[in-house]
This record gives C-alpha cells, structure tokens and sequence, in this order.
C-alpha cells in the first residue's frame, strides 16, 4: 500500500470517474450535541454515502460502535453500493477524526484500497470544492462477507499480549485521561491505563489545518513515546475511533498490520476484572 492519505486535489480529478467511491464518514463524540448524519445532510462531497459507525456495528453488544459480524457489514456495505473493486475515499468533517475507523473497518472486512482524504471536509471546502446537500442514492451492491482478524484485537487477545508482552499496546487517548488524571466522559469507567502501555494522544499527530502531520513528525511523535516501529503493535482508545487514527498514521510509515483493539477503553476500563495503572 502507498500513502493511505489522498488530497483534495487527487480526490477532485478523478471524483465522479468509474472505480472511484467517497464515504462521509463523521461521527461527534458523545454530549457534543451534535449528529454526523446531520452533518451531511448539510452539506457533504458529491456523490458521498453516509456511514454510521453506531448504526453499522454489533447490535448485541453493549459497546459502542463494535465491529458487526461479517455477513452483517456486507449487507448494510452492499445497501451503500460498496465494491471492493473500488478505490474507497473516506472523509470526515472534522479533519482527520472518524474517518480512520470508517477506512480500518473496510479494510479489515475484506476492502484492499481504501484512503483517506487528508483534511476532510474542512480542507476541500477550504480549497474551494463544491459540496451537496442532497443525500447520495446509490445502487445496492452484493458483497461476499469477509475479515481480516489480524487487524483486529479483542479483551482477550490484549490480556494475552499484556501478560507475554509479545506487542506493544499504544493508548490514543489524552495524556490526561490515560494518567489517570481526570475522569473518562463515559460514566462508570476506572481512570488509567493498561500496565506497560504507551501514550501517543490522537491529536498530537493532527495539524492545525486538520491534516495528517508528515511522515517525519509522525515517526518522531511515537519514538518519542517510546514506541519500537519494528515490532508489534496494538492500538488502543476509549472506543476504537482515534485508535483506528493512530492505526492510519502507522500505515503511512509503512506498518500496514497494526491490529485495533475495538472495545478498548470502554471495555478494560468497564471491567473489574482488567488491571489498571495510573501515572505515566
């Protein structure tokens, strides 16, 4: 895989062309008051579908926006007119924030080319691109259900991976939260983080325009956290959304097999039975 990040101009030179499709992938966090759909409905790139990252998820569990079943996401994928035989840009209105697990979540249920436009909403907007209101009505599609699980950890797995210390487990979160030192957003959550993880907050590896930084701060932003790009490494967050980021910002210096761990914090930190740390 190239640079899994397009531009504006790339997407706007072949927007509209066969084997090309574009996902609104926007998603709020939760008391912003705010909904994703609503936001596309205000104005989206043409030709965009709207996933819901609450609504194409598993609806047994009681986590939010957790992996759904394979045979599940090929048929609401399908509803969308997905194909895998197309280049998939992914977008959100924020920048780069929930369009990253949008672009793991496709890959990791079977999808070979998938990125995500750098900048989102904000930069094509900003560079003079034409938007939409009215919503995409695609042809529906026939999707063989498939996954990847190498891309994929669950509370297990990180238990496993915690006890052997075979992979290193990396907590998007703010260093705040993963310290310990101030309440998680979501009632019922212990503080902290998991023993021996390391701390690259999401946002440290976003630029004030809401690009992507380049590859070299990148890099520096998780040696410095004393991350070993050569070996091993599961993402982490509080719900699997800014841990498929660091996942993104992973494959641009070529690490195309970071595994997320999708119930992250809301899960382990739900638990009474996973062991927490707080401190650095």
């Amino acid at each position: 895989m190239s640079d899994p990040l397009v531009s504006t101009e790339w997407l706007a030179e072949r927007l509209g062309g066969p084997g090309v499709q574009v996902i609104d992938a926007t998603w709020f966090m939760p008391g912003e008051g705010r909904m994703g759909r609503d936001a596309y409905a205000a104005g989206h790139i043409p030709g965009a579908v709207f996933f819901d990252i609450d609504e194409v998820a598993d609806r047994f569990s009681d986590l939010p926006h957790m992996l759904p079943s394979p045979e599940a996401f090929a048929q609401a994928a399908g509803q969308l007119g997905l194909s895998r035989d197309a280049t998939v840009v992914v977008y959100d209105a924020q920048g780069v924030f929930s369009a990253p697990r949008v672009w793991w979540t496709l890959r990791t249920m079977g999808f070979r080319d998938v990125v995500v436009l750098d900048g989102g909403l904000p930069k094509w907007r900003a560079d003079g691109k034409a938007v939409e209101t009215d919503a995409a009505a695609p042809s529906a599609t026939h999707l063989t259900p498939a996954l990847e699980p190498r891309l994929v950890r669950d509370l297990d797995a990180v238990r496993e991976i915690l006890e052997r210390r075979d992979a290193q487990v990396v907590d998007a979160r703010a260093g705040p939260r993963f310290r310990g030192e101030v309440p998680e957003p979501r009632a019922g959550l212990r503080s902290g983080h998991m023993p021996g993880a390391c701390n690259v907050p999401w946002n440290d590896l976003i630029g004030a325009d809401g690009a992507m930084k380049p590859a070299g701060e990148l890099r520096a932003a998780f040696e410095a956290a004393g991350v070993d790009l050569a070996q091993p490494i599961v993402t982490t967050c509080g719900s699997g959304v800014s841990a498929a980021l660091l996942a993104l910002a992973l494959a641009r210096l070529g690490r195309e097999d970071v595994a997320v761990y999708d119930g992250s914090w809301t899960e382990w930190g739900g638990r009474a039975d996973t062991a927490v740390v707080t401190g650095a």
